[in-house]
């Protein structure tokens, strides 16, 4: 079972504004997203359903995963001292 994996407007506006470097590194993990979604390492957020972290290096990737279609939608794209913040 394949997933889709799918950036939010925000998410997709928030890896513009990342280095290139930055991307190439990110990029892979969310790639890897589709074969994957809970990969070693995932977190579950607290006071969540279904949304999950993963690190690259000092930054995160949160997702929600929605099993009944098989899809993966990315919500957020950043630097760990910067993403959590609402």
């Amino acid at each position: 079972m394949t997933y889709t994996v799918v950036l939010t407007p925000h998410a997709f506006r928030a890896m513009k504004k990342l280095s290139l470097d930055t991307c190439r590194r990110l990029q892979p993990a969310i790639d890897a997203l589709a074969d994957t979604p809970r990969p070693t390492g995932v977190k579950k957020l607290s006071n969540s359903q279904d949304i999950y972290r993963i690190r690259v290096d000092d930054y995160r990737i949160i997702y929600e995963i929605c099993d009944a279609v098989l899809r993966v939608v990315v919500i957020e794209v950043g630097h760990r001292r910067e993403v959590y913040r609402g």
